[in-house]
């Protein structure tokens, strides 16, 4: 009689290592993913307007936030800010977060290998004196049963299920990774509008202060007039008027400026208390000539544009598991093990046990559950592309109104100039021609006031334009290098 063993063993080994080979390069199912199509406009609505040049290769939004804010205060906040603020810590922490789902997703493509014993011991004396009087219950053995086991378990890709699920799960950590580089560009931008918002407040204060003063000197001058018989009450109480007005925005301004302390302290991730905000140049007009780059570069330089992308990629992948879910799904398992009632039977050639056992499932009838769950996939695609696409509308109008501010706000800066220069005027005559008797004290009363509003109104469009830089440098998708 023929041995069959070692052939039988032979195609049984051959059978499995094409197995192997072709479950590792098994085919996968699902679409490639393709960038959707959007067209880009030529150039930047209000560019031209704005006066905005530059290399087009060159972009205000590829420089370091350092060499467009350059005053060392404001620095020195957006580096406590970095280190420190809590949504960018947290947003670190989800990056993470991400990277251990891909390890986790990413296990199901391998084998897994465990390994395991058992052991009973048995010491009943009584029972050994009652059976084993003999000379052979001196070698009566305390393990009654024990053994020793290696498993394994692989369920082969054939159909690229677990590699698509990984897929997905990468490029949702790209997207996490882009939506933390958006919080940091975000918190620079924060950073730096809440310290010109103080910055203008701190100049309404000092406006007001000067304001305080004048009021004050014209209310002393008046009460003299009134003592000496020149002007009528009225006129005393109408400066007294102009000097409480003034001095009721004092509190105002202090409750925002601590207010907005309090926020500033909140972005570096300290408590409220004061901050520094005394440099000089905060609110020093814009730059005309900084360059924006080509509308098209947005596309790879915006984090919330390419966190987009992610979504849509990982989105993509998803419809490539749902497919498979339809395929037949493979497992294999193997086990060997030994036992014995001595511990030295347990690893005698006699004891082993080894088997292997391999399953195939074909899903028929689900009710509608994997068909559910394709639908599903490929609409939360087709979202995902209008979100993409949505993102890209989103930083084109962004880019164009922080141009369009950019050139409004400085035409609204220098006619703002231009309105106080002609109040202090106005006043001063005012004040010269009522001394002299030859106007009221209403007149002085609407200059002076025309010119506190003036004043106030000039100090916030300097806060307008300087906000247009920080703006635009978002818009172009810089701050997260």
């Amino acid at each position: 009689m023929r041995n069959f063993t070692m052939p039988l063993k032979r195609t049984y080994a051959i059978a499995m290592a094409g197995l192997v080979a072709s479950a590792l390069a098994g085919c996968t199912v699902g679409p490639k993913y393709k960038q959707p199509a959007y067209p880009a406009p030529p150039a930047f609505r209000g560019a031209d307007e704005a006066a905005v040049v530059g290399d087009a290769q060159n972009s205000l939004g590829d420089q370091q936030w350092s060499q467009v804010f350059r005053e060392p205060e404001l620095q020195d906040l957006i580096r406590k800010a970095l280190a420190n603020n809590y949504d960018v810590r947290i947003a670190a922490q989800r990056v993470l977060e991400q990277q251990s789902q891909v390890q986790i997703t990413r296990s199901q493509q391998f084998p897994t290998l465990s390994v395991g014993g058992t052991a009973v011991g048995l010491d009943a004396p009584s029972l050994n004196s009652f059976n084993y009087n003999n000379s052979n219950s001196s070698s009566i053995s305390p393990l009654a049963v024990g053994s020793f086991s290696l498993s394994a378990a692989w369920n082969p890709d054939f159909w690229g299920l677990y590699r698509k699920q990984t897929e997905a799960a990468r490029d949702q950590l790209l997207a996490q990774t882009w939506a933390q580089r958006a919080v940091r560009m975000s918190l620079i931008q924060q950073v730096v509008t809440t310290y010109i918002q103080l910055r203008a407040l701190d100049r309404q204060l000092e406006v007001t202060k000067q304001a305080l003063k004048a009021r004050q000197d014209s209310v002393d001058l008046t009460a003299r007039l009134e003592r000496g018989g020149s002007v009528p009450l009225s006129d005393l109480r109408q400066a007294e008027q102009l000097l409480y007005t003034a001095s009721s925005q004092l509190p105002q301004l202090e409750q925002q400026i601590q207010q907005q302390e309090n926020a500033l302290n909140l972005l570096l991730g300290a408590n409220p208390g004061p901050v520094p905000h005394t440099d000089p140049n905060a609110l020093t007009p814009t730059p005309q000539d900084l360059p924006t780059g080509l509308p098209s570069q947005l596309l790879t330089r915006r984090p919330d544009i390419q966190q987009a992308e992610a979504q849509l990629k990982a989105a993509n992948a998803n419809i490539g598991v749902a497919r498979a879910q339809f395929f037949p799904q493979l497992s294999l398992s193997a086990s060997a093990g030994v036992s014995g009632n001595t511990f030295p039977n347990i690893f005698s050639t006699g004891s082993r046990t080894i088997f292997g056992i391999g399953s195939l499932t074909q899903p028929i009838f689900a009710g509608g559950k994997l068909r559910g769950q394709l639908n599903l996939s490929e609409a939360t695609e087709q979202e995902m592309v209008l979100n993409y696409q949505k993102t890209i509308a989103g930083a084109f109008r962004d880019a164009s109104n922080a141009l369009i501010a950019l050139n409004k706000q400085r035409v609204n800066r220098e006619q703002q100039e231009k309105l106080v220069a002609a109040a202090q005027d106005a006043t001063r005559l005012a004040r010269l021609r009522y001394e002299r008797g030859a106007a009221a004290y209403l007149e002085v009363l609407t200059n002076d006031t025309n010119l506190y509003s003036a004043e106030l109104n000039l100090a916030t469009a300097q806060q307008g334009e300087a906000l247009t830089l920080v703006q635009l440098y978002s818009a172009l998708g810089g701050g997260w290098q």
